[in-house]
């Protein structure tokens, strides 16, 4: 089965852009948590057992811009499961602009922690996130 994604259409806001009516660079890293949150929502991945049990720290980040987004210009934002290791989790993802254009790509990897240490994804997000069941819970 096909990995976890989402994908949501939206506007550049004022709060996202930079005094040139730009995408402020730093921003783009929110809007994709705004998406990692979304997708675990969607998954099913309750935030209590997140909060509870779990920390999710960004180890490494990247971002290509190619293309400029303009302040209330339309764009989508994809984001998928790029790949899925013992401990970590890395998301790919793509901004397209109101033409379809891909304005940005990147990645992003978080670790999963338990008390500290990197710790094996749970068995039921690992099915969900890699698309193999939409039963979670721990």
């Amino acid at each position: 089965m096909a990995p976890a994604f989402i994908e949501f259409n939206r506007r550049l806001r004022w709060a996202d852009s930079d005094a040139a009516g730009r995408l402020h660079f730093p921003r783009i890293f929110e809007i994709i948590e705004e998406a990692e949150s979304e997708l675990l929502r969607g998954i099913e991945w309750p935030m209590d057992v997140r909060r509870r049990n779990y920390d999710f720290p960004r180890v490494h980040v990247e971002c290509r811009f190619l293309r400029v987004l303009a302040l209330d210009a339309p764009f989508r934002l994809r984001l998928t499961v790029g790949k899925l290791g013992r401990s970590s989790i890395r998301y790919d993802y793509q901004v397209f602009d109101a033409g379809e254009e891909l304005a940005i790509e990147g990645t992003m990897t978080v670790v999963v922690l338990q008390n500290g240490k990197p710790t094996e994804i749970p068995q039921a997000l690992r099915a969900a996130l890699g698309g193999e069941t939409s039963e979670i819970g721990e």
